[in-house]
């Protein structure tokens, strides 16, 4: 349960929303959108120190180093699924049509088995929404199957480079934090120059302020008032 991990460590600790993510395995967007309440679904917290996958003086070695990156407790190797299609909460599942759309919308490279190892779903149903002939074709919205929680930016992302890379085109780059990343860096250089002026006026203000006072105790003074 990676979003409920990433749910409880943005409420109980002071972790970078960096390290969170390393550690859930999730995009930096997905762990934004959990601590702004953004997110399409609402998580319940799941404490990782109960469930034995980290210990709580980790976490406090990353709250005092934002470099430091979480180590995970090894733990009993899960029992993974090796036929079948990937399971999806029955509160998801009528999220899956528009999932499965969105993807066909912007990444047709992406074959048909892997979205369905993606998504969850089968040949029949993708097919179905391409030619739309399924059977609520008129209510399905596409929509991306991250922000639905059907999948992790990371899943996705990499599975778009894997059939870029095969189908012989240029993955897309990831820009949506560029915008932001050009703000902050105006708003530094601004805090910067303003420190600088803030600074430059002190020490002119501190130099006017000694100079008066040399002329009123300046024993040579031609002044004898």
């Amino acid at each position: 349960m990676p979003h409920a991990t990433a749910s409880w460590l943005v409420d109980n600790s002071a972790l970078s929303f960096d390290q969170i993510a390393e550690f859930c395995g999730l995009h930096i967007l997905e762990v934004q959108a959990i601590a702004d309440d953004t997110a399409a679904t609402k998580y319940t917290g799941r404490d990782p120190v109960r469930a034995h996958e980290i210990t709580m003086e980790e976490i406090h070695k990353g709250e005092a180093d934002p470099d430091y990156r979480l180590m995970m407790l090894k733990g009993p190797e899960p029992v993974r699924r090796t036929k079948g299609p990937r399971y999806t909460p029955v509160s998801k599942r009528q999220d899956k049509p528009d999932g499965i759309a969105w993807i066909l919308r912007n990444h047709p490279e992406i074959s048909d088995g892997a979205i369905g190892k993606l998504i969850g779903t089968t040949r029949t149903t993708i097919a179905a929404i391409r030619d739309r002939s399924h059977w609520n074709i008129s209510n399905i919205t596409p929509k991306d199957p991250v922000t639905l929680g059907l999948c992790s930016q990371r899943e996705l992302d990499a599975l778009v480079a894997k059939a870029a890379k095969k189908a012989g085109i240029e993955a897309p780059t990831d820009s949506r934090l560029d915008g932001d990343r050009a703000a902050l860096i105006e708003e530094l250089r601004r805090e910067r120059d303003d420190a600088a002026r803030r600074a430059e006026e002190a020490l002119a203000a501190g130099s006017d302020l000694v100079s008066d006072v040399a002329k009123i105790v300046d024993p040579f003074s031609s002044n004898k008032g």
